[in-house]
C-alpha cells in the first residue's frame, strides 16, 4: 500500500492560508485566511452549527420540483393531451399512426441520454452562451442540460401508454390482425415495461446491478420485438388481409426511420466501448484511484466495469486537461464492485472511449463559480478547478491525505495555487465546518456566480437548501427520479 509522503501531507494543509489578492473584493473570509489550529479551541463558527436552520416548505417544494420534474410533466401532458383527443375520437391522426407516436417517444427518450447527443449540445451551450448572456439565462442552460433526464422519463413513459393504445386497438380489431402481429405487440408492450420498471429511483439506489442487467438487456429485447412489431405491422395490408413481402411499404412508413434512429442511438456508444489497460492505486480500504491513458477536458464523466456488457459504474474524470497523459477516477468502497477495485485490482477495465458530459462542463458559461464537494465526490468536480483559474475549490471530508493518497494530493498542490482551494479535514481539524458560512462567505468574496455542489445524499440536501434560501445559484447532485 502506498504510503503518504510527508511533503504531499504539508501539501494538503498548506490551503489553509489564502492570499488576500485571491478574492476581487480583496476581503478573504475570515474563517479561510486565519489558520485552523489542530485542536478542538477553533472558534464556534467555524464548526457545523448546532442548530439546524429552518427551511421552509416553499423552498423545499422549490427543491423538489426542480427542472426534471418540470420537463417529465411537460413532456408527458403533451401526451396525454394527445391520447385523450385521440381515444375520444377528437383526433384522427394519432389513431392512424399511433406507431409513430410510440417510437417517437421512445426514440427522444433514447437520444436524452445518448452520449453524443448530450455532448453536442453541452457544445452548443458552451460555445455560444459563454460568459456574455445574462446569468438567469445561462443558469436555465445549466439546468435544462442537468436535467434533460426529465425529457429521458417522461417519453419513455409516454412511448409505454401509446405503445398499450396501439395495443388496445389492434386487439379490438383483433378480427383485421394475425395473431403474428397480436403477439409481437403483447412482448414489446411488456419488454418496455420491465424496462421502465427497472429504472424506479429505489431499484436503482438499493438494487443496482438489477437495474443494470433488466434495464440494458430488456430494453435491448425491447428494441428487437420493436423491430418485429414494426416489419409485421407495417407488411400487413389490413384492407386486403394480405402481407406485402417487398418491404418498400416498410421503408415508407414513420415507423421504420424512428426504429432505425432508435437503433443508431443505442449502438453508437457501444461501437466506442475498449479494453484499455489501467493503474490501481489503493491508498485506503475505502478508495481506489484508477489512472488511465491520454488526457481530458473538464466536466466529463466515465462508465467502468469489468465485464463488457453488464454493471457499468459512472465516476468524475481527474485531468489537467487534453494535453495530459492520463486521468485519474476516484472509485470509493459502496458495493461489490468498488469492494472489489480494493480488494483485486484489476489490470485492465471496459470503458467507452465517449464520455459523457455533467453538469460541471457547463462550468465555461460563468465567469467565476466554486466547485463544492465532500469525500470522493472530488473526482468529479477537481478538473473543472484544475483546468480553469476562475473556479475555487471546497473540499470537504475526514482524513484526506491518509485516504485519498499522494496522487491525489500531489494533482491538487502542483496545480492549483493556495488560493484557489479550501481542503477541510473533520478529523484534522477537530469537526465539521458551518458548511453554508464557508460557501457564504467565498461566494461573496470570490465574486462567484454559481456553485456546483457534489455530495452524498444528506449533505447536497443541506446545501442546496441552504444555498436556496440565501439566493445562491447553486446544482446540485443529481439522481435520476
Amino acid at each position: 500500500m502506498p504510503s503518504f509522503s510527508h511533503d504531499a501531507e504539508k501539501g494538503l494543509r498548506a490551503q489553509s492560508l489564502v492570499p488576500l489578492n485571491a478574492f476581487p473584493s480583496g476581503s478573504p473570509p475570515d474563517s479561510i485566511v486565519s489558520t485552523p489550529p489542530l485542536s478542538k479551541d477553533v472558534p464556534p463558527l467555524a464548526f457545523a452549527s448546532k442548530s439546524k436552520r429552518k427551511i421552509g416548505r416553499i423552498i423545499k417544494f422549490q427543491l423538489w420540483f426542480n427542472t426534471y420534474r418540470k420537463l417529465f410533466c411537460i413532456s408527458f401532458a403533451f401526451n396525454v393531451v394527445g391520447l385523450v383527443l385521440a381515444a375520444s375520437g377528437h383526433w384522427e391522426y394519432p389513431k392512424r399512426y399511433t406507431g409513430a407516436f410510440v417510437l417517437g417517444n421512445l426514440q427522444a427518450a433514447i437520444l436524452m441520454r445518448n452520449e453524443f447527443f448530450g455532448r453536442f449540445l453541452y457544445l452548443i451551450a458552451n460555445t455560444l452562451f459563454a460568459k456574455w448572456p445574462p446569468l438567469w439565462f445561462r443558469l436555465a442552460c445549466t439546468s435544462t442540460l442537468q436535467h434533460l433526464g426529465g425529457i429521458h422519463s417522461g417519453c419513455a413513459t409516454s412511448g409505454a401508454m401509446w405503445l398499450v393504445y396501439r395495443v388496445v386497438l389492434i386487439i379490438v380489431d383483433y378480427r383485421h390482425y394475425p395473431p403474428a402481429i397480436i403477439t409481437a405487440g403483447v412482448v414489446t408492450s411488456v419488454a418496455v415495461f420491465i424496462s421502465i420498471a427497472s429504472a424506479f429511483p429505489w431499484l436503482r439506489e438499493y438494487h443496482h446491478n438489477i437495474f443494470e442487467g433488466y434495464h440494458r438487456l430488456v430494453g435491448w429485447f425491447g428494441l428487437l420485438s420493436t423491430w418485429v412489431f414494426v416489419v409485421l405491422g407495417d407488411s400487413y395490408d389490413i384492407t386486403t388481409h394480405s402481407w406485402n413481402p417487398d418491404g418498400v411499404r416498410v421503408i415508407r412508413q414513420q415507423d421504420f426511420w424512428f426504429a432505425m434512429g432508435m437503433s443508431i442511438c443505442i449502438i453508437i456508444p457501444w461501437v466506442t466501448l475498449r479494453k484499455v489497460p489501467v493503474v490501481v492505486e489503493v491508498p485506503s480500504p475505502k478508495v481506489a484511484v484508477i489512472r488511465f491513458e491520454r488526457g481530458m477536458q473538464q466536466g466529463l464523466l466515465a462508465r467502468i466495469s469489468r465485464g463488457s456488457i453488464l454493471e457499468y459504474h459512472a465516476f468524475g474524470i481527474i485531468s489537467t486537461g487534453r494535453q495530459s497523459q492520463e486521468h485519474y477516477l476516484i472509485c470509493g468502497v459502496q458495493g461489490d464492485f468498488t469492494q472489489s477495485l480494493v480488494d483485486n485490482p484489476p489490470s485492465h477495465l471496459w470503458t467507452r472511449q465517449l464520455k459523457f458530459a455533467g453538469v460541471s462542463n457547463t462550468s465555461k458559461l460563468y465567469n467565476r463559480g466554486i466547485r463544492v464537494c465532500t469525500g470522493t465526490g472530488l473526482g468529479a468536480a477537481l478538473s473543472t478547478c484544475l483546468q480553469s483559474p476562475d473556479w475555487y475549490l471546497i473540499w470537504m471530508g475526514s482524513d484526506q491525505a491518509k485516504t485519498f493518497g499522494p496522487t491525489i494530493s500531489s494533482l491538487i498542490r502542483d496545480n492549483l495555487p493556495p488560493e484557489q482551494y479550501t481542503l477541510w479535514d473533520s478529523k484534522e481539524r477537530g469537526g465539521r465546518p458551518d458548511v453554508m458560512k464557508l460557501i457564504k462567505e467565498v461566494y461573496s468574496s470570490w465574486g462567484a456566480e454559481v456553485v456546483f455542489i457534489t455530495s452524498n445524499l444528506g449533505g447536497n440536501t443541506e446545501m442546496m437548501q441552504g444555498c436556496k434560501k440565501e439566493g445562491i445559484p447553486a446544482f446540485g447532485t443529481l439522481w435520476d427520479f
